[in-house]
């Protein structure tokens, strides 16, 4: 089984299903592409039917986008339990997992993650000033706080145990990092939405994947 990606220190699409297979302990190799390249974009074309990545290789199939590749892990590896066991949370997890998936368009565009913008690093840049940002940022505040205090009481990630949407929101919080951006001004009074993107980013599977991004 192979998983192909893109660079690991900005490709936010592909940090999300290897994370999900990490949870799977999938027995996996990785084809870390460099789609700025001509040579790496040609094999990525070539091995993508969308000609995008993530892709994944498994069983003479390619199974492509992140949220395919997650919901294929879900039914391969039902033990890994990645989607919550009440049948609420679940259904509100899928929902805040496919709202990042399509959605906060502003986030991703103005706070963008490329070689300029690293997802991993100490490179920092200044929050933009933009209110469709800043819309997107107080929906995320209140779903990250209302999911935390409905479903959080278990643990310490969006459900309580890890699951799904953690992985999608793994790249938000490197986004809030990398753009300074101070939760409390978007209505995190109480700090749980603060608290949640620095539990995502301390998890130690994003950890290995930031440090085999600085070492390559």
């Amino acid at each position: 089984m192979e998983l192909i990606i893109g660079p690991r220190r900005f490709s936010t699409w592909s940090l999300r299903p290897w994370l999900v297979l990490k949870r799977c302990d999938a027995d996996f190799t990785v084809r870390e592409l460099d789609f700025n390249t001509s040579e790496g974009h040609a094999e990525m074309l070539a091995a993508s039917p969308s000609g995008l990545v993530p892709v994944l290789k498994v069983e003479g199939e390619t199974i492509w986008d992140s949220m395919a590749i997650s919901v294929w892990a879900a039914e391969r590896y039902p033990q890994a339990k990645l989607w919550p066991a009440d049948a609420h949370a679940r259904w509100l997890a899928r929902s805040a997992a496919c709202e990042m998936h399509g959605g906060f368009g502003a986030l991703r565009t103005h706070c963008t993650m490329n070689p300029d913008h690293l997802m991993v690093g100490d490179t920092r840049s200044p929050p933009p000033e933009n209110e469709a940002v800043a819309a997107d940022l107080r929906r995320l505040v209140e779903l990250w706080t209302g999911m935390r205090v409905r479903f959080g009481a278990g643990g310490d990630f969006l459900f309580g145990d890890w699951s799904v949407p953690d992985a999608f929101f793994t790249p938000v919080a490197t986004r809030i990092r990398h753009y300074q951006i101070d939760l409390g001004l978007y209505g995190d009074t109480d700090g749980v939405a603060r608290a949640y993107a620095d539990t995502l980013l301390a998890q130690p599977d994003f950890l290995e994947w930031e440090r085999t991004a600085l070492a390559g």
